[in-house]
């Protein structure tokens, strides 16, 4: 059974599982624990207007719909994370990268974290005050 996440406790543990990057979105897998398939979707207020962030969020659920009953991973939470360029992308585009970026999911394979940048604010080791 496919269901999805609602709380936020769950799309921030799902930030620390395994990361897959590609042009219109960033798919996060992580195992939840034997509760199924789990999916959610963020698109935030950079990506653009209330329209374009909907659109985007419909176009995702559409493409997890179709994607996770074959290609999921069982017991897992799947989150998408809506890019720039995820809007103006063909829909069957979109489906093929969702379909590769859950094989890699699959085997174990994720992007590295050296791409990353970090986190604003005080780290630590860094003095609140300057």
């Amino acid at each position: 059974m496919i269901s999805v996440l609602t709380r936020r406790a769950d799309f921030l543990a799902a930030n620390a599982g395994l990361r897959n990057a590609r042009t219109g979105f960033v798919l996060l897998t992580r195992p939840n624990g034997g509760q199924g398939i789990r999916f959610g979707i963020t698109v935030t207020k950079k990506i653009g207007n209330a329209v374009v962030r909907n659109r985007m969020k419909r176009r995702f659920r559409e493409l997890l719909r179709a994607a996770l009953p074959q290609h999921g991973l069982a017991d897992h939470d799947h989150v998408l994370i809506g890019r720039a360029g995820g809007v103006e992308r063909d829909f069957h585009q979109m489906a093929d990268e969702l379909g590769k970026a859950l094989a890699r999911a699959r085997t174990g394979q994720g992007d590295p974290a050296g791409g990353r940048r970090p986190r604003k604010g005080n780290r630590p080791g860094k003095s609140a005050v300057r």
